[in-house]
């Protein structure tokens, strides 16, 4: 019974193809939340695949409901004396965007192809998790026991912008009461470089148009004598940032970097995979690093601009035009300010008939911890003592997660540990995951998993804990 005994029981369930098999089969069942079609798959995917994996660990299960929404938390208590550790993954999925995968791909059925499996889910999140469950297994039957005390949460609407989760950890906060978030969604820095994140940007994305007139107008006849909605609303976006990507509205700009932030970030360099975008140096705010542009600053994207019919131009004049902006940003950005700060920048700049409506209720509010944190080190410590390498540690990660409901609802310190890399093709045709990564992921949680149970871990995770009330020990700023 040793730590390198679970190591390699983790890397056998890889190598024996066992855990292909149970990755494959999840991957084949088309959990897409953001199609109506799908809401009984959703919570089959939870009562067939999943109840029965962690029932098979010895955890209790049940599936619990916030409105429409399904929630699994599964949970295994050993020795009240130890450490509770939360785990988090969804089952859901984007679109599968079958009519676009390469020949021979399809996003319900997991493929190889040059050392990678594609298919929907296998990097965001069925592979993450699956991984998280495997390595958990791999310490079981290693040890007999975990040595701490587990519960796992899965929902089934984190690509809806997580639906009822919020109301569901104020429901249920003493059924997930814990000492620690360790979970695993989103990439890593790199594909060779384990990476840990204690945070992520907030997302809020809000739709704006101008409605000029009833109907098209012909161009020829009304060329210069009507005002062009397409035109106006294109300088309206074009005075929220400079040409090169620099953010203009001043609510929406960090006062600066933090030096603990910065000093976290300082090895942490930002390489553009073989098969990704290649980076432009010289978009964003100046004078920040890559990665404190990405982790530490806020962004704002055009994701969809329309005007007239894109596909049929016509010669004629539209009456509207609609775009749709998302902002993602860091702590110290107040959510609750980002429209009302928009709509006094533009009136200022000249657009008052611009019209801006945030697209939808739900938000993901920016969360980051204390890189210092003791429960950090000591997640450095292990993930390097299984690995041999310097794992990179991000405050935050550069998209963003239901981080929040765990560090300001839960008031748990939260600790990320991906299982996928930027080009993973994520929420895109060709989704994927290379084999390489799963295995090694499969390794460094077992050996999380496995320092978990022995002493020193960190003294805050075994304080008493009042009945009926998370224990706070996250540091959210």
């Amino acid at each position: 019974m040793s730590r390198n005994a679970a190591i390699a029981r983790a890397e056998a369930y890889f190598d024996s193809g066992d855990f292909r098999q149970d990755l494959a089969r999840r991957v084949g069942m088309p959990t897409e939340s953001q199609n109506p079609d799908r809401t009984p798959v959703l919570v089959h995917y939870l009562e067939a695949e999943i109840k029965p994996a962690f029932e098979a660990l010895g955890f209790f299960c049940r599936i619990l409901f916030e409105g429409d929404w399904p929630f699994l938390l599964a949970e295994r208590i050993e020795d009240a004396s130890r450490p509770i550790v939360l785990g988090y993954g969804h089952g859901d999925v984007i679109h599968g965007l079958d009519d676009s995968w390469e020949t021979g791909l399809s996003p319900w059925q997991m493929t190889e192809r040059d050392g990678r499996w594609y298919g929907r889910g296998v990097a965001d999140n069925k592979g993450q998790h699956s991984i998280n469950i495997g390595a958990i297994r791999a310490v079981l039957e290693t040890r007999g026991k975990l040595g701490f005390n587990a519960k796992y949460l899965i929902e089934m609407g984190e690509e809806r912008i997580s639906p009822g989760l919020r109301q569901f950890a104020h429901t249920h906060a003493e059924l997930l009461r814990s000492d620690l978030l360790l979970a695993s969604d989103g990439p890593r820095l790199s594909l060779g470089r384990p990476t840990i994140f204690l945070g992520s940007r907030g997302a809020i994305s809000f739709d704006i148009w101008i409605d000029a007139r009833a109907g098209g107008h012909h161009s020829g006849n009304w060329g210069g004598l009507l005002s062009d909605p397409a035109i106006q609303l294109a300088h309206a976006l074009a005075s929220i940032t400079g040409p090169r990507g620099q953010i203009r509205v001043p609510e929406w700009r960090p006062q600066d970097v933090p030096d603990n932030i910065r000093r976290a970030l300082a090895d942490c360099e930002i390489e553009s995979e073989a098969n990704g975008p290649t980076i432009d140096a010289d978009w964003g705010e100046p004078g920040l690093t890559p990665a404190e542009k990405l982790f530490a600053w806020c962004s704002f994207a055009i994701l969809a601009f329309e005007a007239g019919n894109p596909k049929t131009p016509v010669g004629a004049i539209p009456p509207r035009a609609w775009a749709r902006g998302q902002l993602r940003f860091v702590v110290g950005i107040d959510p609750d300010d980002v429209i009302p700060a928009l709509r006094r920048h533009l009136d200022k700049q000249g657009f008052a008939h611009v019209e801006i409506v945030q697209s939808s209720d739900e938000i993901f509010r920016a969360t980051r911890l204390d890189p210092d944190h003791p429960w950090v080190r000591w997640a450095v410590e292990s993930i390097t003592r299984t690995t041999g390498k310097n794992p990179a540690v991000l405050p935050s990660l550069g998209a963003s997660l239901p981080n929040d409901v765990f560090s300001e609802i839960l008031q748990l310190p939260t600790v990320w540990v991906p299982h996928s890399y930027p080009a993973c093709s994520q929420h895109a045709p060709n989704e994927h995951l290379p084999l390489t990564l799963a295995r090694e992921g499969l390794a460094l949680m077992a050996g999380l998993y496995w320092d978990l149970g022995e002493p020193g871990v960190p003294a805050a995770a075994r304080v008493d804990r009042v009945p009926g009330r998370p224990t706070a020990h996250s540091s959210v700023g």
